[in-house]
């Protein structure tokens, strides 16, 4: 691994350069609906506050892994490591070619002007991220609250990052709250304390909500068993029980914060998992095309 730069914050890997092959036909019009864009810094510079410096990973690297994975449409979400100037995602977004829809940082100098102009420029919702890794591991509910009256009136989601222990004190806001609420990543849910675990029936009561949507996203972060992530089907499986009509699938690349090239995921891989997360055919459509196409269309 590369040394520390001389702000001692250390690098990270960056995604693999190829991806194993896809075992199931990927139906037309697939979505991811979590990735994100780094860089290329020469233009778009990473926030000085950050835990970590991946190399660029550019809207042209992830175009290209569109391609390979057979993949038609994509949500762009704003990374930390970019802190609140959300050029980087608008960028993307724009020069998609209408593949892509922006998610975007929130911050407190934000107008509603201002994001009904980004409305206009691909953007769909917000993101708070604060589980610990990223963030304070606290939300800033003031800031939340405006957002959500904002995105109330934008027709706009909003996405949540938090860790698992969060999830009892959010349960009241997240149920109560009057646009839909994207939970990221399983709810960072820890797979080795099983699907009886307090935080998970927590999410699985959320997830009977009808504004609430759960990520099948980041199995590579939540997995103990690593590849090819058989504790995570388990959590996939429940969900899909109570909410096959608010699932998400996402790849997570450029998949940020691995340290050690022999864990970084393959998108592949992860995109495979979703024929063992919906072995029925009309369910992985709905993970893939009908739920993203229905949420993101209406928004």
């Amino acid at each position: 691994m590369l040394p520390a730069d001389q702000a001692g914050i250390p690098p990270c890997e960056g995604p693999r350069a190829r991806s194993a092959p896809i075992s199931f036909a990927i139906p037309k019009g697939a979505w991811d609906t979590h990735l994100h864009v780094f860089g290329p810094t020469a233009v778009f510079p990473y926030a000085e506050k950050r835990p970590y410096t991946p190399p660029d990973s550019p809207l042209e690297d992830y175009l290209a892994l569109m391609e390979r994975l057979g993949i038609e449409r994509g949500v762009c979400v704003h990374p930390n490591v970019h802190g609140i100037d959300n050029s980087v995602t608008i960028d993307a977004v724009e020069r998609s070619d209408r593949r892509l829809l922006g998610i975007i940082k929130p911050h407190r100098d934000m107008t509603f002007t201002e994001l009904r102009d980004l409305k206009t420029r691909g953007v769909r919702g917000v993101r708070f991220a604060f589980n610990p890794q990223h963030g304070s591991g606290a939300l800033d509910t003031e800031l939340f609250e405006r957002m959500h009256g904002w995105c109330r009136e934008l027709d706009w989601c909003i996405n949540m990052h938090f860790a698992p222990d969060a999830l009892e004190g959010l349960c009241d806001l997240i149920a109560g709250a009057e646009t839909p609420i994207i939970i990221d990543h399983f709810g960072r849910v820890e797979t080795a304390a099983g699907v009886n675990q307090l935080p998970f029936k927590i999410l699985r009561d959320l997830a009977t909500l009808d504004h609430v949507w759960i990520k099948l996203t980041g199995a590579d972060r939540i997995s103990h068993s690593g590849v090819p992530y058989d504790d995570v089907v388990p959590f996939a499986h429940a969900l899909s029980e109570i909410a096959p009509d608010r699932l998400l699938w996402g790849s997570d690349w450029p998949h940020s914060g691995y340290f050690d090239p022999k864990r970084m995921p393959d998108d592949g891989d992860l995109l495979n998992l979703v024929a063992r997360f919906a072995p029925d055919v009309a369910l992985r459509h709905k993970i893939l095309v009908d739920n993203p196409a229905r949420l993101f269309g209406a928004i």
